[in-house]
């Protein structure tokens, strides 16, 4: 009988050996998630970054790996640990630890071997950049404005505040809280740290944030390739919450006056030096107020102060950059339709030119010495990232790490596709569909629409945790990711086209790929279902008072009522920006788009998500929206976070959300 079922099974089809499992929650939770490469000084080494969730804990753990650039296995070199940063002799790696009770810089030797805590503020530190002569550290820390760098005045007055059992706040301008925290008295503040003698000194004394908070990009400090100056960026609006214009800054690595570099109304950052010394390159915004300007690549020669702006005939946003070791390019990634190539352009100008691209997005370039190798990171919509080398000349990339390959194998994971649909004017609205595992076409799937956040965002061919579509297919969906009206990476006017139009050619836009997706021969249109968060749980609140095609519906941090999100949000220029001024300035748009006005028509079975400590879309949001179905009698159900903000972040909390998000969609869409 033996030998009989080992004769079935030898001939047995292969699928029934490689059969995969369909990828779910608890998958997701155990991918390593990697960033922040940095190569050694003798390019022959990249230091990174790990972060693990660790659900029993419910949060994740960070960890610094290093793997060799010729190849082999990686390995952990210290945890809790994140941000190496190598020495300029190559023989200490610089990181960032919490080990010893606060955040704190430490060192290391590159085998992880003689771990030592080098910082021991009571402010803190964090954001460590080294000097080139290797004589300085430039961090970040939270003092307090009078106290400036004085580790004792900071020490007392941290120990005040624990000791008062009062927590009350009292406010007397705007910005007073942010993402999801209030402000208090201390301020961020960037140092340099003496690695000699130990010298701590205020770069950025006052009571402004420095730097400001970021808009994205890369760092918002830089050290001068001689280590005698430090450029950082400072938003010089006199009320902060009302305007995006942050300018550049440079200051003696010693301290003393600042001297203001930019003049521009929008928003100037990341500023890197030239290896050689002769440019300053940043990123920079135009236009005041608006977050979603197109940032321009802006390019200072510092000895005659000439600004030239190389990429700004390019009608997309860049995202990151560098110099190339010889200083005469400059690398930049740029989203275009979903997509992130490498990408580089002369200093001296020209046309820009591919060096990586595929159908994914890559990220975080950096040199080897003798200019021949560029190491990146790596992702799409079916692979997290990993890390990876290439020629700098072009050719095939290859993985330099493997960490979830041996997780990733036991799964089914779907590549993204993507199409195009006619919106009502024309335009062409291009969307990303994920289908089910064991896909097929003679059956009808019940299709999900994820619609994004921003509204300035996009879905591309990139992995992410929350909302990842490929959870929704395992569990039995067609999912569609639209890029409608205000998406990045159509150009800025496609952007700009959602201003003063929030539930307009957006909404247009998304019906009309919805038409589409019914037509599919593998879609179910009687069982479609749509959601989304933030701008996107705007737009599902839009669409429970403008149509009934969908079975159901989940809104999570979505804005319900827009005179009241205006008034209740912390950035200001936001609404101000997007709604042509305040509620009490233009009325007629924020009655026009708000999703409460038009209570009467909901009827579709909604899922409400919210976080208490979402700061940027308030949680009244959610609970007048939840009341508003509930008193309609609209089959509906909240979920609140106490602990989580605009995102859920913790792993305990996401397994929740995805759980309670397709139990809800499944009650709705796969009843017959």
């Amino acid at each position: 009988m033996r030998s009989l079922a080992w004769l079935v099974l030898a001939f047995a089809p292969l699928s029934v050996f490689a059969q995969k499992l369909p990828f779910d929650t608890s998958a997701l939770l155990k991918i390593q998630r990697l960033g922040d490469p940095q190569l050694s000084p003798d390019g022959k080494t990249v230091a990174f970054s790990v972060a693990q969730p660790d659900v029993g804990e419910n949060k994740s753990i960070h960890s610094v790996w290093s793997v060799p650039l010729e190849g082999g296995n990686p390995r952990k070199l210290a945890e809790p640990a994140e941000r190496p940063r190598w020495s300029p002799d190559g023989k200490q790696l610089y990181y960032v630890s919490a080990s010893g009770g606060t955040s704190q810089i430490w060192k290391m030797n590159p085998d992880g071997s003689q771990a030592k805590q080098v910082t021991k503020l009571a402010s803190e530190a964090d954001g460590e950049v080294v000097s080139a002569d290797g004589k300085y550290l430039v961090i970040t820390s939270n003092v307090y404005p009078e106290c400036a760098a004085d580790d004792a005045c900071n020490t007392r007055l941290l120990e005040a505040q624990k000791l008062n059992k009062v927590k009350a706040h009292i406010i007397t301008s705007l910005l007073f809280r942010h993402w999801t925290q209030w402000q208090g008295k201390t301020r961020t503040h960037v140092l340099s740290y003496n690695l000699e003698n130990g010298k701590t000194v205020d770069l950025t004394p006052g009571t402004r944030d420095v730097p400001p908070f970021s808009l994205g990009g890369p760092d918002d400090y830089a050290i001068s390739p001689d280590g005698k100056e430090v450029c950082f960026s400072m938003n010089t609006d006199d009320v902060p919450a009302n305007g995006t214009n942050a300018d550049l800054f440079v200051v003696s690595i010693d301290g003393g006056e600042a001297k203001k570099i930019t003049t521009g109304a929008g928003a100037d950052s990341s500023p890197q030096y030239s290896p050689d010394g002769k440019f300053l390159a940043f990123r920079s915004q135009a236009r005041g107020g608006y977050e979603s300007d197109k940032w321009r690549l802006a390019l200072l020669e510092r000895a005659t102060g000439k600004l030239t702006l190389p990429t700004d005939a390019i009608d997309r946003a860049i995202n990151s950059f560098t110099f190339a070791p010889d200083s005469k390019r400059i690398f930049f990634t740029a989203t275009d339709r979903g997509h992130q190539a490498i990408q580089y352009i002369g200093v001296e100008g020209g046309g820009a030119r591919v060096a990586v691209s595929g159908d994914n997005t890559f990220d975080d370039m950096q040199f080897t010495p003798d200019s021949r190798t560029i190491v990146f990171t790596r992702q799409s919509g079916s692979n997290p990232v990993e890390i990876c080398k290439a020629s700098a000349g072009g050719g095939s990339a290859t993985p330099l790490t493997r960490l979830n390959d041996a997780l990733l194998n036991q799964y089914q994971l779907t590549p993204l596709e993507d199409f195009f649909v006619p919106a009502p004017d024309g335009a062409q609205i291009q969307s990303f569909v994920v289908k089910p595992p064991n896909f097929d076409a003679k059956k009808k799937y019940p299709a999900l629409m994820l619609i994004h956040g921003g509204p300035e965002g996009e879905w591309g061919e990139s992995w992410t945790y929350r909302w990842n579509a490929q959870i929704f297919a395992a569990a039995g969906y067609v999912v569609v990711m639209p890029n409608p009206r205000g998406s990045i990476g159509y150009g800025q006017k496609f952007t700009e086209d959602i201003k003063l139009d929030w539930g307009g050619k957006p909404y247009d836009d998304l019906m009309a790929t919805a038409d589409y997706v019914a037509k599919l021969s593998y879609v179910d249109p009687d069982h479609m279902a749509a959601a989304g968060a933030s701008y996107g749980g705007y737009m599902i609140n839009w669409i429970l008072g403008h149509t009934n095609r969908f079975k159901a519906l989940v809104s999570h941090d979505g804005v319900f009522d827009l005179r009241e999100e205006a008034e209740s949000t912390e950035e200001i220029w936001f609404p101000t920006w997007e709604f042509g001024g305040m509620p009490w300035e233009n009325p007629e748009v924020y009655d026009r788009w708000s999703p409460s006005k038009f209570v009467r028509e909901f009827q579709t079975p909604t899922l409400v998500i919210h976080g208490e400590l979402d700061y940027r879309i308030p949680i009244s949001q959610g609970l007048e929206l939840f009341t508003s179905l509930q008193m309609k009698k609209v089959p509906s159900q909240l979920l609140v976070f106490p602990d989580e903000g605009h995102w859920v972040l913790k792993p305990q909390n996401s397994a929740l959300w995805y759980k309670t998000t397709i139990d809800w969609l499944d009650t709705w869409t796969k009843q017959k």
